[in-house]
């Protein structure tokens, strides 16, 4: 019953996709290497967020081979300010692994590719490589739950193969714009924020949950779990118009410059744990709670401003010090701004600070 629906509101979909999509820079090349960096790109990002670092990374590294020739370094400075900085390293490795051995023709040999999954490995397949593979994320999960008023949570490994499966069967020759077509509807019409806009769906008469009134109950997810909060102090140290950057270590952000910082000694708001210095920052521990004795440890406080920065599972909560040092620490590298800016990766959760950069 499903598969008739879903195959007869295949053509539909496909014509409706041909009028109305948007006009995307990654849609004006469908070679290997553009949809694998369009994709990654796109992982956990904004569309609007993308397009023109898109045509900006495309342009600086037209190729995998010249992606693959550049230093890490580089890489990830051009991949400033999409977040999500492992990405850019995966995408790196790619390019290499595509230098050297030129590009998978299969869906397993796409999935082996770093930092690819079974829905980035789907897209890939289908709009590159002309493959009946499916690309199922939660925009496509949820347009489909919500035309077969499907209750199935889609947060279990079992209602994505289902609903891959049941693809598979009814895949059309447009394999590139059957995928993006999914992933079009679930984007501006059936969308994941608010109430779908029905009246411009080109599945309003055959879905069910439509024509039952019943669009707000689907999907059906499992409840989130509430995102933790840290609280940082960032000391943005300057001597002689140098300032003081490291390179972190392992783990979020790993491999990119940062400002000085430590776990602040002050609890969250409403939360009753107190975070003290990690192991590794106790030469950065404020010298009394909450950082307002920093200028005892490393000179004269000149600002102070508050920013946020929220991760998926994680939520930031940083306090700045802008300080003038007594010295230049040799545990940092002194850069100035200029070089800062042309050559160091900073996250975009440092950003608030990088305007103290410019007076």
């Amino acid at each position: 019953m499903e598969e008739e629906l879903l195959r007869g509101a295949t053509e539909p979909l496909l014509a409706w996709y041909r009028e109305n999509k948007r006009d995307l820079p990654w849609r004006k090349e469908r070679s290997f290497y553009s949809v694998l960096l369009s994709e990654l790109m796109l992982q956990q990002t904004r569309v609007e967020a993308v397009k023109d670092r898109y045509t900006r990374f495309l342009e600086r590294f037209p190729t995998a081979q010249s992606l693959a020739a550049a230093s890490e370094d580089e890489v990830l400075k051009n991949w400033e300010g999409l977040g999500y900085y492992s990405r850019a390293r995966n995408l790196w490795k790619a390019a290499k692994i595509l230098a050297e051995r030129g590009e998978p023709q299969t869906w397993v040999g796409v999935r082996a590719l770093p930092g690819v999954g079974d829905y980035t490995a789907g897209a890939i397949s289908s709009i590159a490589l002309g493959l009946k593979e499916p690309a199922v994320d939660g925009n496509v999960l949820r347009i489909l739950t919500r035309l077969f008023a499907d209750g199935r949570n889609i947060d279990d490994a079992g209602t994505k193969k289902y609903f891959s499966d049941l693809l598979r069967k009814v895949f059309p020759p447009e394999t590139g714009d059957f995928t993006e077509a999914l992933m079009e509807l679930g984007a501006i019409v059936c969308v994941p924020n608010g109430p779908p806009t029905c009246g411009a769906c080109p599945w309003s008469g055959v879905c069910r949950a439509h024509l039952a009134g019943r669009e707000a109950e689907f999907p059906v997810r499992s409840e989130k779990k509430a995102r933790r909060i840290e609280m940082l102090d960032v000391f943005v140290l300057r001597h002689a118009d140098l300032y003081a950057v490291r390179k972190r270590g392992e783990g979020l952000l790993a491999g990119l410059w940062e400002f000085p910082n430590s776990p602040s000694q002050l609890a969250p708001s409403g939360e009753n744990q107190q975070l003290a210095p990690s192991e590794g920052n106790q030469q950065l521990a404020p010298s009394e709670e909450g950082g307002r004795g920093v200028g005892a440890t490393f000179g004269e406080v000149l600002a102070t401003k508050s920013a946020k920065h929220i991760f998926t599972h994680v939520e930031w909560r940083m306090t700045g010090y802008l300080i003038e040092a007594k010295e230049r620490d040799p545990q940092f590298a002194w850069v100035s701004a200029g070089e800062l800016r042309a050559h160091y990766a900073i996250p975009s959760a440092f950003r608030a600070f990088l305007a103290w950069l410019e007076e």
